[in-house]
């Protein structure tokens, strides 16, 4: 397992835009990843999950991924993170 900790920087937070990137992404790994915001956690193969989660500017998240292709997974989520939140 995985564990990715990072905090949001984008103005406006994890909205629909960068939310269905994220989806589209997780989608192409086999592993489960999950977003963990401090009070609610998201399965990030599921847009209204992502989206309901009301991530803002500043929250940390935390990305867990479990799988066969956990290594991958991670390592393109945490560039994504980085490069657009």
């Amino acid at each position: 397992m995985k564990e990715i900790k990072y905090v949001v920087t984008d103005p406006l937070g994890i909205h629909a835009r960068p939310a269905g990137l994220i989806v589209k992404m997780a989608a192409g790994f086999k592993s489960a990843i999950t977003l963990d915001n401090g009070a609610k956690k998201a399965d990030a193969k599921r847009i209204m999950a992502v989206m309901s989660m009301g991530t803002k500017q500043g929250n940390e998240i935390t990305v867990t991924v479990d799988g066969e292709d956990e290594d991958a997974a991670a390592a393109a989520i945490e560039t994504f993170l980085k490069e657009n939140l």
